[in-house]
């Protein structure tokens, strides 16, 4: 009888084994088509990463070729426009398209690289005022608060005035002006993580500061740290094209979002198109980023029933 029974038994859980293995692709499936803007917004951000580290194969043309014949030229679907010329021509003759796909190049490294440096000050700080606490912590969020009242344009004024335009000065700035908001939010979590049993127990057996912060405090702060880091990339492609459209980013030639923006609002009356599709690089970018960035936050929320 105790053999029949552990045979039953064990057919009962190859089967629950083997219903549970059939739905997990379905499950599978089912979040990833409650996602469904979050995997188009993917693939979007996907071709636009490819574009950009392919440009000099994408490109049709250089993007500082200058041919003055050709100023002004419309794109390809207008009358007077040239099928060598798709997004047609700025105002002295170089090819638009070729300049919004390197102008994607200047965007995505100024935004991934100001967003590493944000987010390891911010994450450092935050889990040392929010793990120590008392002085530490005081001295961490007096920093912030500082940093959060001051101006950001004063400090890009500031920076460029002492240092000049450039793209690396420009990674600097934003770089500086994103990691409060890291700060805020790790502190936060990790006030809170720093009093659960597992960072007690790690104390009891004797392990150090270090220690609990990254390898016990820091990976529960993983997926909330990436959901951020998405999300900051737009916000920090737009404060480049805003700070470029001033003159403080990147100078031309070099083809930026921002400063085709700035060149392209003398002509907005004639020639519209020399500042519509930078512009419309930049939305379709940062919106595609930001769905990605919801998409993630529901992904790695385990309170999120997916």
């Amino acid at each position: 009888m105790k053999a029949i029974g552990a045979g039953r038994a064990a057919a009962v859980g190859d089967t629950v084994e083997s219903r549970a293995a059939s739905t997990r692709p379905g499950r599978a499936l089912t979040r990833l088509r409650r996602l469904k803007w979050g995997v188009v917004a993917l693939l979007i951000v996907l071709v636009i990463i490819a574009s950009a580290a392919f440009a000099p194969w994408v490109a049709p043309d250089d993007p500082l070729a200058v041919d003055i014949r050709h100023r002004l030229a419309p794109p390809a679907w207008m009358d007077g426009g040239s099928p060598r010329h798709l997004l047609g021509t700025d105002q002295i003759g170089r090819d638009l398209l070729s300049r919004v796909i390197y102008g994607g190049r200047v965007s995505l490294v100024i935004g991934v690289a100001a967003v590493l440096i944000s987010a390891s000050v911010g994450v450092l700080l935050g889990l040392g005022g929010g793990y120590f606490g008392s002085r530490p912590d005081a001295v961490i969020m007096t920093l912030v608060n500082v940093m959060l009242s001051f101006p950001f344009v004063l400090l890009a004024l500031a920076v460029v005035a002492v240092l000049g335009p450039s793209q690396p000065n420009m990674i600097v700035v934003l770089g500086i002006a994103g990691w409060p908001f890291y700060t805020r939010v790790v502190r936060a979590e990790t006030l809170a993580l720093r009093e659960r049993e597992f960072v007690t127990a790690g104390r009891a057996l004797g392990m150090s500061h270090l220690r609990i912060m990254f390898g016990q405090i820091l990976p529960n702060l993983a997926s909330l740290i990436v959901v951020i880091a998405t999300l900051q990339v737009a916000q920090v492609i737009i404060l480049e094209s805003f700070l470029s459209f001033l003159g403080l980013g990147v100078q031309p030639p070099t083809p930026a979002w921002g400063n085709m923006l700035g060149e392209g609002r003398v002509y907005m009356l004639n020639s519209w198109w020399i500042a519509a599709f930078p512009g419309l690089a930049i939305f379709i970018t940062t919106l595609a980023i930001n769905l990605l960035g919801n998409a993630l936050r529901d992904w790695l929320d385990p309170h999120m029933k997916l």
